[in-house]
């Protein structure tokens, strides 16, 4: 193959072929996918989660990961958040002729990676290339399947007053790595991507506690922008609490010389876990057994005052209204 991308290897013809074979099949190639036919033949039944999603992250390669092994992670994660054990993801890839070889290969493999990390198959895939200039490297397409293994399933629509709020672990960390990168600046402590598929947590938590309201991950625009959403929905009011939240020193001494908000920022490897008090104490634990989940902890609790809102108790004690984001407050985060 060239060492570049070519505008033939979207033909369809031979060097399509080529492409496929030495390169895709190589490191996601299963018994499914390597039939190579127009559609994937899948034996599911019951109730099927399903989920699909664009990534055109910049820069493509950042501390943590890179477009591939992301577009894995959120894929799997959203069909997770349905309370499903994600079993299958097609990809479709594309690339800009002129795209450096070894930067392709070195994406499929960390697809391939994480795509064993998370237990899932590719079981379809497409390729295309346009010309240089008509996209910006590669963007990656994903969507996944799985079985939902509890009735009813998490919703976003389902949380009730007095329900707990639980967070897995830090937040801001993926927003901040990928501004720091594409901007070229340097922070005095190490920012790194949370970017982790968590359905093997995930189905932990849906298996072993009785009742779970709401499963949401806080992508783009961040924790309040999806706590704002979960409050309209179900037509709750959040209260959080600012000193319970966890954020790294590394990632709040960032924002604070960029004039970034945390709490609007976005994540790939945490989740929202909206639940009945009585089982918040038993949630956390399961949490925090995990790698994943070693700094979950408890944020705040849905009340029936305000309903549709996100409320901060600030450190002085006051209190102020969190609304969703207005506008990209950082563009092509995943």
């Amino acid at each position: 193959m060239s060492d570049k991308v070519l505008l033939d290897y979207g033909s369809g013809g031979r060097a399509s072929q080529r492409l496929i074979s030495d390169l895709f099949l190589k490191y996601l190639g299963n018994d499914e996918l390597n039939r190579l036919n127009d559609a994937a033949e899948l034996d599911m039944s019951g109730r099927i989660a399903m989920s699909t999603d664009t990534f055109t992250v910049d820069p493509i390669f950042f501390p943590g990961g890179n477009i591939g092994s992301l577009a894995v992670h959120g894929t799997v994660n959203d069909v997770a958040m349905m309370g499903a054990i994600p079993r299958h993801i097609t990809c479709a890839y594309i690339l800009e002729e002129g795209l450096p070889m070894d930067d392709l290969e070195k994406i499929v493999a960390a697809m391939g990676e994480a795509v064993r990390t998370a237990g899932v198959t590719v079981v379809s895939g497409d390729t295309k290339v346009v010309p240089k200039g008509m996209v910006d490297k590669i963007f990656i397409n994903t969507t996944g399947v799985g079985d939902i293994i509890v009735d009813p399933a998490p919703c976003g629509a389902a949380a009730r007053p007095g329900d707990a709020v639980l967070l897995s672990g830090t937040i801001g960390d993926h927003g901040l790595t990928i501004l720091g990168t594409r901007e070229g600046l340097e922070f005095e402590a190490k920012v790194e991507s949370d970017s982790a598929a968590l359905n093997h947590l995930l189905v932990r938590l849906v298996q072993e506690l009785p009742e779970v309201h709401v499963l949401r991950d806080p992508t783009r625009g961040g924790l309040a922008t999806t706590l704002n959403e979960i409050t309209y929905s179900s037509k709750v009011c959040c209260e959080l609490v600012e000193n319970d939240l966890p954020v790294k020193a590394e990632v709040k001494g960032g924002c604070s010389i960029l004039g970034l908000d945390p709490l609007y920022l976005a994540n790939e490897g945490k989740f929202l876990c909206v639940l009945p008090e009585e089982h918040a104490e038993k949630a956390l634990e399961i949490m925090k057994t995990d790698p994943l989940g070693k700094d979950a902890c408890r944020i705040g609790t849905m009340t029936d005052t305000n309903p549709g809102k996100v409320v901060l108790v600030t450190q002085l004690g006051g209190k102020r209204l969190l609304g969703m984001l207005e506008g990209e407050q950082l563009p092509r985060i995943c």
